[in-house]
């Protein structure tokens, strides 16, 4: 695809909150095409049926931030129903995507599948959907196969739960480690530059420079 359709490429989204933990299920979709993917389907798969029906879109990957189980829980069944494949995260979280079963009963939670991705992910890799290309960037730190979607035109990344509005994503879950996590955030979230807008796993979204500015956990750093 050439950097001039790329530039021209223009995106609509749509946040669906599910499960207890009110996770951000996202529908992204190509305007010029209608073709979609939806970014961590943690549960809730009608409502997120319902919601791809609303846009009007045709849903052809389900893409994976990481592995914890409210990003992932319905990922296996939403596969199913739409007969799509998954992207992502990255291997370094098979361990978390193959023990979802037994982390929903340590939270109550019941209906979720353990997922095995078609693609695992890694840093330099792409996904495409549509006309819009996204730059895979591995960020550990939250989970050690956390990965950031990152669309260089639109200056625009979905980051999980790497990073929040105001905050950053716990690191005191199985392979967690906030001096990762940070560096992950510094090395190679902020060099992308402060204009880029983003969606993260929950609350509303902001731009990498209004968090180097006023973050706490970021404030200071270069």
């Amino acid at each position: 695809m050439s950097e001039q359709n790329q530039t021209k490429a223009k995106a609509g989204a749509m946040i669906v909150p599910v499960t207890p933990f009110e996770q951000n299920c996202t529908i992204l979709w190509c305007e010029a095409t209608k073709k979609a993917i939806v970014i961590d389907p943690g549960g809730d798969v009608p409502n997120i049926q319902a919601a791809i029906a609303q846009a009007k879109v045709t849903v052809e990957k389900i893409w994976l931030t990481h592995g914890h189980i409210d990003h992932v829980g319905g990922a296996a069944d939403l596969r199913d129903q739409l007969k799509v494949p998954i992207e992502g995260p990255h291997i370094a979280d098979k361990f978390l995507l193959d023990n979802v079963v037994e982390s929903g009963k340590r939270f109550g939670i019941t209906g979720v599948r353990d997922v095995t991705p078609d693609r695992w992910l890694a840093e330099g890799d792409t996904v495409e959907i549509g006309e819009l290309v996204f730059d895979i960037l591995h960020c550990p730190g939250h989970s050690p196969g956390s990965v950031v979607f990152f669309n260089k035109a639109m200056r625009f990344a979905h980051v999980g739960d790497v990073l929040f509005n105001g905050s950053v994503g716990r690191t005191d879950l199985p392979g967690g480690s906030h001096e990762t996590l940070i560096s992950s955030i510094k090395d190679k979230l902020l060099p992308l530059g402060d204009d880029v807008g983003f969606i993260c796993g929950h609350g509303a979204g902001s731009s990498f420079g209004q968090e180097r500015m006023t973050n706490p956990f970021l404030t200071g750093l270069a």
